[in-house]
């Protein structure tokens, strides 16, 4: 007898069959209507992102720097880095090194055992040059590719490098103009985009510009107010005297006043761009502008100059010089007391003629601290100058509510702050400059960039500057100092201070030797600063050590500015008072 199924489980399973069946049917019309949609209406957004995947921009390359003159100072140069890859061979490894050992100038056997390592992509040599790269693609072998890659040379060397700084590609890490110029230098108005395939070859469509797909895209350049020539000047009669004397480390700063523009940046140790990963953090760094030091007598400058202006003393002050005397528990000696124990009744020119450190207290004191301290601050002390490069300090000035009376005397002659070596050359080129304190900068800059970047503060009248100015000349003419000149009139001053120990308690016996000053008196061009830490050997001072180095230089660029002298006899002729 034969068993009926159970005619309700029939239709449950015939309406659950009839339920995925629409369900399919569903699922394959969406599906339907998404290739649709993709291919049809939205076809354009789905073409642009596979374009994208495809894109590669142009070979991107950094604009050149340039001295003031035209001089190139840092460019990118190509090379090319040489690949096997394995799975494209056509020749047998033995062909490959019999064609390219030749060109690569790699004996065939190591290149033979390079091309047999069993890897995919293999390197046979980097850095390669265009000549090089141009005769291998003569040779058309498809498993050979050649990426281009650009490298950052210095065709100088060691000239100007601590204002140059300098960029690793790979890292994307660089210093000095390198780094403050990065976005001018990076900036290119119009990079060509282009289609590649997976292993970076150019895929060429009627839109295709050949000219861009070969020629790399430059950055903008940058000219620099660096003088190639001064800079030599300067680098020569720095290392010179380094060597002579042993010293650690110095520096020569030139500018021209009037403008706030550096000629010259010459920073010892040197060390070569070029090859900047084998350079210590000592060569590289620029430390006139991270460290700070106190600057002796150099600072006498801008005492006179502040009182001066404050109205406490004038062009025929004379102060009472003790040869010594006594602040609160301190007692401040002149340098050349055991010789000349009492000076007397001296005037500015002898004070800054014999350094007289009594005297600049006297001055120093004729001043309230806060009036002081305001003026010190006007001549940029505490501040950074916002000169266009890294790393610059801000040095150290107490405020003026906590100072004691010790602080205060100190301070007037050079050992009751903290500067930067270029604080001082902003601070004397603002005295030069009839009074207006501008900001030094080592990129030339067009009028609209200059009215944006470069700051101009009036710190003085140009009548007291050019009271100063003379005061500096006369003291200059007046003594035997080596930075006399025969046909400029130079107004300078020398310093030399107690170098404080790292950690800041107590001095060590060594002395920063400097001297700062700028010529033709009567219508200053250029500003000279020159520092050297820890001379060793004989007398050191900053006449005996930094004066030399000033005065060699100084002759030497009234030469290559072809400046006009102001001098007969010991006289100041034709003064300018006008910025």
């Amino acid at each position: 007898m034969r068993r009926i199924g159970n005619p309700n489980k029939n239709k449950i399973f015939s309406e659950r069959l009839m339920w995925l069946q629409v369900v399919f049917v569903i699922l394959i019309t969406l599906f339907i209507v998404y290739l649709f949609a993709v291919q049809v209406l939205d076809v354009r957004h789905f073409r642009i992102k596979a374009k994208n995947q495809r894109k590669a921009n142009s070979f991107v390359m950094r604009g050149n720097i340039y001295d003031r003159n035209g001089i190139k100072l840092a460019t990118d140069t190509v090379y090319y880095d040489i690949y096997l890859r394995k799975d494209d061979m056509d020749h047998s490894p033995e062909e490959l090194a019999k064609m390219l050992a030749p060109i690569l100038k790699i004996s065939p056997m190591t290149l033979l055992d390079k091309i047999t390592q069993d890897i995919p992509l293999i390197s046979l040599k980097k850095n390669v040059d265009r000549h090089t790269r141009d005769q291998i693609a003569k040779l058309s072998l498809r498993e050979i590719p050649m990426d281009k890659k650009s490298i950052r040379t210095y065709p100088q060397g060691t000239l100007a490098a601590h204002v140059l700084g300098y960029y690793n590609f790979d890292a994307d890490v660089a210093s000095g103009i390198e780094l403050t110029a990065k976005d001018k230098l990076e900036n290119v108005s119009k990079a060509s985009d282009l289609e590649v395939t997976p292993k970076g070859k150019v895929i060429y469509n009627i839109s295709t510009d050949p000219i861009a797909a070969t020629k790399p895209v430059k950055g903008q350049d940058v000219t620099l107010t660096i003088d190639a020539a001064v800079q030599h000047v300067c680098e020569k009669a720095l290392m010179k005297s380094i060597q002579k004397f042993k010293a650690l480390r110095g520096a020569v700063i030139v500018t021209n006043p009037k403008t706030g523009e550096v000629l010259a940046y010459a920073v010892y140790p040197y060390f070569d761009p070029n090859n900047f990963k084998t350079a210590t953090s000592f060569q590289t760094k620029n430390w006139t502008l991270t460290d700070v030091f106190p600057p002796g007598s150099t600072f006498k400058t801008i005492t006179v100059a502040s009182a001066m202006e404050l109205g406490r003393i004038n062009r025929y002050t004379k102060v009472n010089d003790t040869g010594k005397i006594k602040v609160g528990w301190w007692t401040i000696k002149n340098y050349d007391y055991n010789r000349h124990p009492n000076p007397g009744i001296i005037d500015l020119v002898y004070l800054f003629e014999h350094s007289s450190n009594v005297g600049s207290v006297l001055v120093a004191q004729m001043m309230d601290k806060n009036e002081y301290y305001g003026m010190l601050k006007k001549f940029g002390f505490g501040e950074k100058t916002g000169i266009d490069l890294p790393g610059e300090s801000v040095g150290i000035l107490k405020p003026a509510s906590k100072w004691d009376t010790s602080d205060h005397a100190s301070m007037g002659y050079g050992y009751g702050s903290s500067v930067t070596a270029i604080q001082m050359v902003a601070a004397v080129s603002a005295i030069a400059n009839g009074g207006t304190w501008i900001t030094p900068h080592v990129i030339k800059y067009s009028p609209e960039e200059e009215a944006i970047k470069i700051k101009k503060v009036q710190v003085m009248t140009p009548e007291h500057a050019r009271i100063i100015t003379e005061l500096l000349t006369e003291a200059i003419n007046r003594g035997r100092t080596a930075v006399k000149m025969d046909n400029f009139n130079v107004a300078a001053k020398t310093g030399t201070s107690i170098k404080p120990k790292e950690n800041g308690a107590g001095y060590t016996n060594k002395l920063y030797t400097s001297i700062v000053g700028y010529l033709p008196s009567s219508d200053p061009q250029v500003l000279i600063y020159v520092i050297v830490d820890s001379a060793q050997g004989g007398e050191i001072w900053g006449n005996t050590v930094a004066t030399p180095i000033f005065k060699e230089i100084a002759t030497q660029i009234t030469h290559i500015l072809n400046l006009q002298p102001d001098k007969v006899g010991n006289k100041i002729f034709n003064l300018k008072t006008d910025n």
